[in-house]
């Protein structure tokens, strides 16, 4: 059954959906988490359920990072993408707290070539889990920061929460 909560945060409401798994820990895995105003957000449907408990665990887990107590995420997650998408996406779960690449190293790691980094670019734009898989931490080869989603000004709040960026 399709679950959502809404939790608070720094940067403004979050929106989690998910999947109520017997092996997921906390018994949901998660589907997506989106921000208010981001591009392609997922919307809850008719027929979906509203439960605070059913994401408790992940909401420890979003609690913690935001304190800067946590660094890694364990969760299940809902697959869903292309294969292309999923690869990017493992490579977006591979970067460290604290660390940045950019969308060209993740074509390169994946055997992609030079002109796949917009491709590459697009699938970060479409993961599904913001925050928690770290899209934020991808930046462009000059060091600048291009396009999150939620707005660069969460993407640059993320990095200075992680001590990528002064604050």
């Amino acid at each position: 059954m399709k679950v959502y909560t809404n939790v608070e945060s720094p940067l403004g409401e979050l929106l989690l959906t998910g999947e109520e798994s017997a092996s997921a820990r906390g018994g949901t895995a998660l589907a997506s988490l989106s921000l208010p105003g981001q591009k392609g957000a997922v919307r809850v449907q008719d027929g979906w359920r509203q439960s605070s408990l059913a994401f408790a665990e992940i909401q420890t887990q979003l609690e913690r990072y935001f304190s800067g107590e946590l660094t890694d995420f364990a969760m299940e997650y809902v697959g869903g993408g292309t294969e292309f998408q999923q690869r990017v996406w493992r490579e977006l779960d591979r970067i460290p707290y604290g660390e940045t690449t950019s969308y060209g190293e993740i074509a390169r790691t994946i055997g992609a070539s030079k002109v796949a980094v917009r491709a590459v670019g697009t699938a970060v734009g479409r993961n599904p889990l913001l925050v928690v898989r770290p899209c934020h931490r991808v930046i462009g080869s000059d060091g600048a920061l291009h396009g999150y989603a939620a707005g660069l000004e969460r993407k640059e709040r993320l990095l200075r929460l992680e001590g990528v960026l002064a604050s």
